[in-house]
């Protein structure tokens, strides 16, 4: 991509995104992930209807009258975005391929981010970590992320789910939140390494997907290349049979998805590349608000 090209990309989508963080998201963004817990603000006067264990009693022994501490949130957090750069995201038969609105969405997790004051930073993986890029602030930074998010060339075209996640575990050591952005086209099971991740961690799946992997249109025999392996194969789309067949293996890979996200306590969403995540991501907040 040349880089004049690359500059109107990222100056568009920061349009964008940066847009629905402002409007849209900030409050919704900052209900849902909320801080790390409760610190120490200041100490005032006991009033009626206080809780009788926020007492300091060292201040009303100087005083000679009960003073309680105030507490407030912590608001900062460390947001991680886990993006799968895997061949597969390269697919897309509507508006846009998956990789297009992968991009788009974590574009707008990290302007919601920064909104709230939070460090975000970048986990690229494929069947490997490709690049990690720690959590730091501002808008530069964001820019700089989105950039990547536009020209990053993997050196795989695989998927490991399950190795990006406990990377991700054992490299964080803070408690943050973690947004993991895939089409989760992985043969392997992940669901230990999401639920160890989510006991330390504040994991939250988003599935993007488009609606050719959910049933396929009836258009004769079509040349077809598998993204991950390179290999090209010829599939008889007018064979009711064999789109049943394919059908039924998206049912069987997306329940075999919820009961991973089921046993991990992970929230999730899907969003198809011919929907708007907008939606999507406010029932997501809502949700968890």
């Amino acid at each position: 991509m040349e880089t004049e090209e690359l500059l109107q990309k990222v100056r568009k989508i920061e349009i964008k995104t940066k847009g629905l963080s402002n409007n849209i998201f900030a409050g919704e963004y900052h209900s849902a992930f909320k801080g790390r817990g409760m610190a120490f603000s200041e100490v005032r006067e006991y009033q009626y209807g206080d809780d009788v264990r926020d007492i300091d009693w060292n201040v009303t022994a100087r005083f000679g009258k009960p003073y309680v501490k105030v507490f407030e949130e912590e608001r900062e957090l460390t947001v991680m975005l886990l993006v799968d750069v895997s061949g597969s995201l390269d697919f897309g038969t509507q508006k846009q391929s998956k990789r297009q609105l992968l991009t788009e969405v974590a574009a707008t997790l990290a302007f919601s981010a920064i909104q709230n004051n939070d460090k975000i930073g970048v986990i690229f993986f494929s069947d490997k970590v490709e690049k990690f890029i720690p959590p730091k602030k501002g808008r530069k930074h964001i820019l700089f992320i989105i950039r990547e998010l536009l020209s990053f060339q993997p050196e795989s075209q695989k998927t490991d789910v399950g190795f990006a996640v406990q990377f991700m575990t054992n490299a964080i050591k803070k408690r943050c939140t973690v947004f993991l952005l895939s089409d989760f086209f992985d043969p392997n099971d992940y669901t230990n390494q999401l639920t160890i991740a989510n006991k330390r961690h504040d994991v939250v799946a988003l599935q993007i997907y488009d609606r050719r992997m959910v049933e396929l249109p009836d258009v004769g025999i079509v040349k077809m290349k598998d993204a991950e392996t390179g290999k090209d194969i010829f599939v008889d789309t007018s064979s009711s049979a064999m789109r049943r067949a394919h059908h039924e293996w998206w049912v069987t890979h997306q329940a075999w998805l919820k009961q991973a996200f089921t046993k991990s306590n992970i929230d999730n969403i899907s969003v198809r590349t011919d929907e708007d995540y907008v939606k999507a991501l406010m029932n997501l907040f809502k949700r968890r608000a």
